[in-house]
């Protein structure tokens, strides 16, 4: 189980440095957020490829009489693909605003707001899901999240002098969107395995990115970066991207559900931090209390999610 939790805390990390890579990218070149997102996509297709022909490999040994969900992509049904698909727009929605928000705003609370407020708004509306009502302490938990959300907005005023309002906009867009993400992707579940659902998901995603590049003209700056912007542009797509969640998704396999959801919190603490020593960016002292707060308020929210799930099952 160790060497589980070691593995997904290293997965939040390599997550973590996504943004900070993003952000010396829109300082240094004209590259679009979406244009990025596009393309982080595009970088990681190959590799989740590779991941999915092994897993569909290791499904057929496994079932060698061809039952089993996912050993091939002409196995799954329309009832198996349809959900896979709005996870693809969910995906798609995500990346861009998440993107952008960090992009308006510092990396450090955008992926705060992005990351942390997601768990919390799962927890209140899955227990209607569920034919169950919140619980108290899902709703002392949506409230420390509010609180913690205020406070960031607050700090991040105090230490930049200006209320970001657009950043902090597309951070909640991002919250929302990934809110819908991981509904979709718990209650909608049809046994698909992880590898093939990770690559469908991310080719409808950027199936449906691209036309949004091409309108927008995002492709225009590709002629302008230098060498460094692609290595950069690469290690967001192979190293964060496809190494991150193939230690993600080892580690989940030896590691308890409700400890998986409270390591993989590290993440925008991470970013945070890396924010702080790398690119300078201040929380100040409300914003951090805020960020306490806010992860607090996402581990109670998990654990009281997790919690109603096996009452629910038993």
């Amino acid at each position: 189980m160790i060497q589980g939790v070691l593995l997904i805390a290293l997965a939040a990390l390599l997550w973590a440095t996504t943004s900070i890579v993003a952000k010396f990218l829109f300082g240094g070149s004209d590259l679009a957020p979406i244009t990025l997102a596009f393309l982080r996509l595009v970088v990681a297709l190959p590799f989740f490829w590779v991941l999915m022909r092994r897993e569909q490999r290791q499904l057929r040994r496994d079932n060698p009489d061809g039952n089993a969900v996912g050993s091939s992509l002409r196995s799954l049904s329309w009832k198996a693909l349809l959900p896979l698909t709005a996870l693809g727009l969910f995906q798609a929605l995500y990346q861009g605003s998440y993107l952008v928000a960090v992009d308006l705003s510092g990396a450090g609370i955008a992926t705060l707001i992005s990351l942390c407020l997601p768990p919390v708004f799962v927890a209140i509306l899955a227990a209607p899901m569920l034919g169950e009502r919140p619980t108290l302490t899902t709703w002392i938990a949506a409230l420390g999240a509010l609180l913690g959300t205020g406070m960031l907005v607050v700090g991040d005023i105090d230490t930049t002098g200006t209320l970001r309002l657009a950043g902090i906009l597309m951070s909640l867009l991002a919250a929302a969107v990934y809110t819908g993400f991981t509904l979709t992707s718990r209650y909608n579940s049809v046994g698909t395995p992880a590898f093939t659902t990770a690559f469908i998901c991310f080719l409808t995603a950027a199936v449906l990115l691209l036309p949004v590049v091409l309108l927008t003209g995002g492709f225009a700056a590709l002629e302008t970066m230098a060498l460094k912007h692609w290595l950069m542009v690469c290690y967001i797509g192979v190293v964060p991207t496809g190494i991150g969640y193939l230690m993600f998704f080892t580690g989940i396999k030896s590691t308890p559900a409700t400890l998986s959801s409270i390591v993989v919190t590290l993440e925008p603490l991470f970013v945070a931090l890396l924010a702080w020593l790398i690119l300078g960016e201040m929380l100040g002292t409300v914003g951090v209390a805020g960020a306490i707060v806010l992860v607090v308020a996402v581990i109670v929210a998990s654990r009281s999610n997790r919690v109603a799930g096996a009452n629910q099952n038993g």
